[in-house]
């Protein structure tokens, strides 16, 4: 099995998924983990030109990790997720989307 990409959580997703029961927990997981794989849309979603999400329903809750691509290193591709939330509306909301892009800005400005 090849591995399309690497992940890394920043410290709000680390925070985001600490809050959470341990079984919503390993499911968001073994899905992330399953995206990387077999870079299922259902999964791993692209929502504009430079924000994705990872995708995980448990228990009739959906939720939702932002991410974004760094590929400043030609050897390994590297998706950065920046913040998590549980989705309460069939839309990702915008506010969401817009603090994914100011986080990843300052990623790339620092």
């Amino acid at each position: 099995m090849v591995e399309h990409f690497n992940v890394t959580f920043l410290e709000e997703v680390e925070i985001f998924l600490a809050s959470l029961d341990v079984k919503v927990r390993n499911k968001i997981v073994f899905n992330i983990d399953k995206a990387r794989i077999l870079l299922d849309p259902y999964l791993f979603k692209k929502l504009n030109d430079d924000i994705w999400e990872f995708r995980t329903t448990f228990q009739s809750n959906e939720y939702r990790l932002l991410a974004f691509w760094d590929k400043s290193d030609n050897k390994k591709t590297l998706v950065i997720c920046t913040h998590g939330f549980i989705k309460k509306s069939q839309k990702t909301p915008t506010s969401e989307i817009q603090k994914a892009m100011r986080i990843r800005l300052e990623y790339f400005n620092e």
